[in-house]
This record gives structure tokens, sequence and C-alpha cells, in this order.
């Protein structure tokens, strides 16, 4: 199979499943500002309408609710899929971990065919969450990662690392052309407001003005970088010839105490912590080795915590005195 070389991107034709979430929603935004045609593909299982209803009226943007672990088929010419489509968050995955599984195996399998069928390049939205519990700190792209793959968590770090080994398999095998991206913590504005991730949690509370809900001591770290620089960050990579996997995510590092004092300082209140469990293999370090993202694609998360946080915290209080 002869693979096309990526059209400029006024002139592509990108198809982005889970494209009704939170971080695919920005990449339909973020294409349909760079002139392309964009197909979104969303089952809502953990996305929504709302996310995109902004965009459902330009005549570039189509959506198609649809679960990609069925067969599709796209009409025409595609220069890009990039697959997104999966629950991302514990309180998500931990609801639904067949339904997590198979979009990582089934959903991929389908939409590396689709890529091959139609000659497009493929990214796929793999994790930070392939290292687990990591024994190598920072984690470099050539650390295999220490995971339970029996444990609760498992559904969701072992459906991701699936999905990067087909996605090798049809690279090797079919002349796929693909690219990797791990992500780090993401996050900023259209995140679910229940999602049970440590930025909306801490944003809940602080607004309600309780104590913020810590998990074990509040020294587990974590590296988090801005919705915007991560969008950033997929679109470096899908135009590099880099295949990776690639690292995308911020090389520095907050612990849980230390993001819930920023997120109170977002918010203007003040009501401190109270701590709780520690969910059963929560990882106890995450920072990503950044190296080859920002030598090889030029690309850095640049947005300081405390901007970041500051726009995601305005949006938030719009939301719920919207809701």
């Amino acid at each position: 199979m002869s693979v096309r070389v990526l059209r400029p991107l006024p002139e592509a034709h990108v198809v982005i499943t889970g494209g009704a979430g939170f971080l695919g929603s920005h990449l339909c935004e973020r294409f349909l500002a760079e002139g392309a045609r964009v197909t979104a593909v969303d089952n809502l299982l953990t996305g929504s309408r709302d996310n995109i209803a902004h965009l459902l009226d330009e005549p570039r943007f189509t959506f198609v609710e649809h679960d990609v672990t069925r067969h599709l088929d796209i009409e025409g010419d595609v220069d890009a899929i990039l697959h997104f489509a999966s629950p991302a968050s514990p309180i998500d995955y931990l609801r639904l971990p067949i339904q997590t599984l198979k979009v990582g195996a089934l959903g991929t399998h389908n939409m590396l065919g689709l890529a091959l069928a139609k000659g497009a390049r493929f990214l796929i939205a793999s994790t930070s969450e392939v290292y687990g519990d990591p024994q190598v700190h920072p984690q470099p792209e050539t650390y295999w990662g220490h995971v339970n793959p029996i444990g609760p968590r498992g559904v969701y770090d072992e459906a991701k690392r699936f999905a990067e080994a087909i996605t090798f398999a049809y690279h090797r095998s079919h002349g796929v052309d693909v690219r990797v991206a791990r992500i780090f913590n993401t996050y900023g504005p259209r995140m679910r407001m229940e999602d049970g991730r440590a930025v909306p949690a801490f944003m809940n509370a602080a607004i309600d003005g309780v104590p913020l809900p810590i998990h074990g001591d509040g020294l587990q770290t974590r590296s988090l970088s801005y919705v915007d620089d991560m969008v950033d960050g997929f679109l470096a990579l899908l135009t590099h010839d880099e295949v990776g996997p690639v690292n995308l995510g911020s090389p520095f590092e907050v612990t849980m105490l230390q993001l819930a004092e920023a997120v109170q300082d977002a918010c203007g209140s003040h009501p401190g912590v109270e701590l709780h469990p520690r969910p059963v293999d929560d990882p106890q370090v995450r920072r990503p080795d950044t190296t080859i993202a920002r030598e090889r694609l030029g690309w850095e998360a640049t947005t300081p915590l405390a901007v970041g946080l500051a726009r995601t915290a305005a949006w938030w209080r719009e939301q719920r005195e919207a809701a």
C-alpha cells in the first residue's frame, strides 16, 4: 500500500474519534481553524453534544454518532484519523471496564482498518498510564512500564498498551503511516464536571467552599498541561515525520497538595483539604521525559499552571452558573 503524503490542512479531511469529548472537541475546533474538513465520530458514552454544539452549523464539520467498536465507513478521501475515543478518567473506566477494553482493542482495530483502506495517516491517543506506577522517573518513551494487568485500573492501562501494539503491527505489516502520542495529565475547559479526576474534583469543591478531596497523603505527583498546549502537541506530531511513541506533557511536577493549593488560588476560595483512602494502583509519581517532543517536534507545554487554572476556573464558574 502506498501512503499519501499528508495534504496541507486547508485541503485535508480529518476524522476525529471521540470528537465530542474533552480533547476531541478541542481538536475539532483547531482543525477547523486550520481550514480542514472535520468528521467527528462519538457514541456520546462519555462525550457530549454540548462540546460541539457551536460547530454544528459549520459547513466543513460533520458529526457522526457511532460506536467505533463497530465497523465505520467514511465516504471519500480521508487524510488523517485521530483516534481519541475512550473513557479516560478512573471514574469512567471503572464504571465501564468492558467498553474501555473494547474501544482500545476493537475500536483501534476498526480505525486502523479505515486508515489502511483510505491511505490515511493515523494518530493514536495513548496515555502515560502505559507506564503504570513507574519505577523509572521521569518516564522516557523507552521505559516499558510497571502495570498491574488484572487490577481495576488495568482495563484502561492494558487497553492503551494493546492499542499501541496493534498500531505498530499495522505500521510494520501493512505500512500504515502512524503516530503514537502518550498523553500526560491535561486539563482545561470542557472537562466534565463529574469527571472524577483531580482538577474537576478540586474545582467543584473550591467553588462549593468545601474541603478539597485528596487521596492518600497528597504527596503523589502529577505533571499537568493546559489543553491548548496539548492540542499544539498533537498537531506537531501529526505533521512531523516522527512516528513515536512521543510523550506529550509538562515536565514540571506538582504534588496533589500543591495542586489543591493552586486550584484554591485560581478559584479565590480556600476551604482546605480532606484526606481520603488511596485508590488501588494509583501511581505515586508521574512526569514525562519530554526530550523527543522538545528536540524533534520543537514542542513543549508553555502555559503556566496558574494561568491555565485561572482560565479553567473562569469557564467552570460560567458552566455552574448556567446549569
